[in-house]
């Protein structure tokens, strides 16, 4: 029967308190090593001397010797003591030490029996004592949210869960590499900004007390990005976090993190084959294949990926005369699909849901929607041969959107337009300054965004967005929770 964790705790505060009385300071200074784990494993030679430090993670006593494993974030490695090399204070106090505590040891490399590097250690520190035990069946745990509140005990314990931070700190690092390697420039836009723009979604507002007036967190940085292009810059990109004071989901976290690319004189196939070439490149530098997601649902990404229209999409779904339909009509067939209509919404909404609650999740391989309706998205570029339709791609892989890309509208009075007819009666959400820049002179532009988020949950196979997000949101916990 395992015993209650007060007990194990007190057992801890207990051990602490007699490594103090021998000498042990609990928390120590900085421990110089010889290098990481890995790095030490890696440069193994028989009776080196080395210094390494790292947490215990197993403990094996054998009466006057104990072999133990410290790992360092990097990789494990087996430490033994013996009482006659060490001595008997040193030893006793040795034999003190719990899971979970950080130590430094210096000592001289040898291979066991079995063939296992080890440490044979001469002398050894204490380097932070673990008050807590750690979790011994973490991964079985009946509360899963546990694992994303005490994150850290679940990097600690569960590899596959470091090793998919690990593989996101190599995505994010390999697409800087690509688009550095094509000219673009990385800047950085205001996260807090005095008016919401670049899409359409509920803002998380503050107060700014040294200026008297609220502000917002940004819910997208295009409209920045695009001052850069009227500024001269020709080639520009942001990794950054958004903000978007919506609800929570399995696909869906308020603060997220996106990559947003801005090319002058490019449009929105350009915008398609760069977004396709960077995906690819990710894939085969980080993963090593264009096979990704999970044995249970695998992902293709090998190009070319196919485009469809969405009005195609419709037809193929609600019939070749869908568009021609009275609202009425429409409005039944939605809801003989189960779909919920409210009275007021007109043909476009009734379209749209149709597209998002019943399509776009049929869309499992790479697939690149275009020519959506001019209404449904303000900052792009209308179609010449169809001014009902504007010059965009969703690129829709797994049945989920996770990178738009448009031909950029760059006239300053059809953006005029757009906006009153968005904001409605509210004409004081028209952002001026951006129309101001736009009246300088935008050249013609291509520009992208690419959750970056969406695109881990695909190439790691995860099913929720909280499994690559080192620490998503949670709803607060009571006192007592």
């Amino acid at each position: 029967m395992e015993r209650p964790e007060r007990e194990l705790v007190a057992q801890r505060q207990a051990n602490l308190q007699a490594l103090e009385t021998l000498g042990y300071a609990p928390y120590g200074r900085a421990f110089r090593r010889s290098g990481r784990l890995a790095e030490v494993r890696a440069a193994f030679a028989e009776g080196r001397a080395v210094a390494v430090a790292g947490r215990i993670m197993t403990l094996r006593d054998m009466g006057g010797s104990v072999f133990a494993h410290l790992s360092d974030g990097s990789d494990r490695l087996q430490i033994y003591a013996q009482k006659n090399q060490l001595g008997e204070q040193a030893f006793t106090a040795f034999k003190l030490l719990d899971l979970g505590d950080h130590i430094g040891v210096e000592g001289r490399l040898f291979t066991t029996r079995t063939g296992e590097q080890t440490v044979k250690v001469e002398r050894w520190t204490l380097l932070a004592k673990a008050l807590r035990p750690l979790p011994e069946k973490w991964h079985g745990l009946t509360d899963v949210e546990a694992r994303y509140r005490q994150r850290y005990l679940d990097l600690l314990v569960n590899p596959e869960v470091r090793g998919i931070f690990t593989r996101r700190a190599a995505v994010l690092a390999a697409i800087r590499e690509f688009l550095d390697r094509r000219g673009f420039l990385e800047v950085e836009t205001p996260m807090m900004q005095p008016q919401p723009g670049g899409a359409a979604a509920r803002p998380f507002v503050t107060h700014y007390h040294a200026l008297g007036t609220d502000m917002y967190l940004r819910i997208a940085p295009e409209l920045y990005l695009k001052r850069l292009l009227v500024g001269g810059f020709d080639k520009v990109y942001e990794l950054n976090r958004n903000f978007r004071n919506e609800g929570l989901s399995r696909h869906h976290n308020p603060e997220f993190t996106m990559l947003e690319v801005y090319e002058a004189y490019a449009d929105r196939q350009a915008m398609q084959s760069l977004v396709q070439e960077l995906i690819v490149h990710v894939a085969r530098n980080v993963l090593g294949t264009l096979q990704v997601g999970s044995a249970e649902q695998t992902v293709d990404l090998t190009p070319p990926w196919p485009e469809v229209a969405y009005r195609d999409l419709l037809r193929q779904k609600m019939g070749a005369d869908w568009f021609d339909l009275e609202p009425e009509q429409q409005r039944a067939l939605a809801t003989a699909l189960g779909l919920a209509v409210p009275p007021e919404w007109t043909t476009l909404e009734i379209t749209h849901e149709i597209y998002e609650k019943t399509i776009e999740r049929t869309l499992q391989r790479p697939t690149f929607v275009v020519r959506f309706p001019t209404e449904l998205i303000p900052l792009a570029r209308r179609c010449e041969d169809d001014p009902g339709t504007v010059d965009v791609f969703e690129l829709v892989i797994s049945g989920h959107e996770i990178a738009p890309g448009y031909s950029e509208l760059n006239d300053p009075l059809e953006q005029r337009r757009r906006f009153e007819a968005q904001s409605g009666p509210h004409a004081q959400q028209v952002d001026e300054d951006f129309l101001r820049a736009l009246e300088h002179g935008m050249p013609p532009a291509g520009g992208l965004g690419l959750g970056v988020d969406r695109l881990m949950m695909i190439l790691t196979g995860c099913d929720a967005i909280r499994d690559v997000i080192l620490f998503p949101q949670l709803r607060p916990r009571g006192p007592r929770e």
